[in-house]
């Protein structure tokens, strides 16, 4: 027996199990076979069997781990790497400074970060959860609009489950004069400017809507609006906003009204 071995049999319990783990743990963490070589072919086997089930575990606590991480935040996992995806395609198309901050400007806006899927997550739900969902996710919207707080609790339930949410920066025409129009708008929050032929603005700002004037009309834009700030807005789309407002008439009304005051103030000017 070696010199190691004899001090070992004459140490006490507390080092001889010392020196017993400290010679496993070598095994099997693959950092090599403990203060001395195997001696033997059983010890060589016996090292093998133990360095190959160390490194088997090994993995599996690493993989484990990586997976327990990534899983804390998922989403922010999920916006980094589509984030990455719009960096290289930026990169790849060439595309100037100026356009890559704009870009990078918008992403920080609209996902803030974080990115879910959230038309599946609504999809795979009951109708009535979504409508929960919903309703306590545009409560703001509906608070500040006249429109959504004195109507009809189904209308502005209808209304919401079919708009869209969307982001614009300062300096962004959401319409332009002229064009067809095939959405109108709901300000969550911001400031919009709508530009008329005679270059005087009009300012709309919270719980106020536009565009709804050429979905009634059906024809072209009459005016043109401009972001003036950071928007957030919801959109509603011309085959969405007649199949609402075939139910509820009164509130085809309601949406005339305004239409025919904006559309006089335009022709005044």
């Amino acid at each position: 027996p070696s010199s190691t071995v004899l001090r070992l049999q004459n140490d006490s319990w507390g080092k001889q199990y010392s020196h017993a783990l400290f010679k496993a743990m070598s095994h099997m963490l693959c950092i090599g076979y403990g203060q001395q070589a195997p001696e033997g072919m059983t010890d060589v086997w016996l090292t093998m069997l133990s360095m190959i089930v160390g490194a088997t575990c090994y993995a599996m606590f690493i993989g484990h781990a990586t997976a327990l991480i990534q899983s804390l935040d998922s989403s922010r996992r999920q916006y980094q790497e589509k984030y990455k995806q719009v960096e290289q395609y930026m990169s790849f198309h060439k595309l100037p400074g100026d356009t890559r901050q704009r870009i990078h400007e918008y992403y920080e806006h609209r996902y803030q970060g974080k990115m879910f899927d959230e038309e599946n997550i609504l999809g795979e739900l009951s109708e009535p959860l979504k409508e929960e969902i919903i309703n306590f996710n545009c409560r703001n919207l509906v608070a500040n609009m006249p429109l959504f707080a004195n109507a009809d609790p189904n209308f502005v339930t209808a209304m919401l489950t079919k708009l869209r949410f969307e982001v614009f920066q300062p300096g962004d025409f959401i319409i332009r004069e002229g064009t067809v129009g095939k959405k109108m708008y709901f300000i969550q929050h911001g400031v919009v400017s709508i530009l008329t032929k005679g270059n005087k603005e009009t300012k709309l700002s919270d719980g106020s809507y536009f565009g709804e004037i050429c979905l009634l009309t059906r024809g072209r834009r009459t005016a043109s609006v401009r972001a003036d700030t950071y928007c957030r807005l919801y959109s509603l789309a011309v085959d969405n906003f007649n199949e609402v407002l075939e139910e509820y008439p009164m509130m085809r009304r309601a949406f005339e009204t305004v239409a025919m005051d904006r559309l006089d103030r335009i022709g005044e000017e």
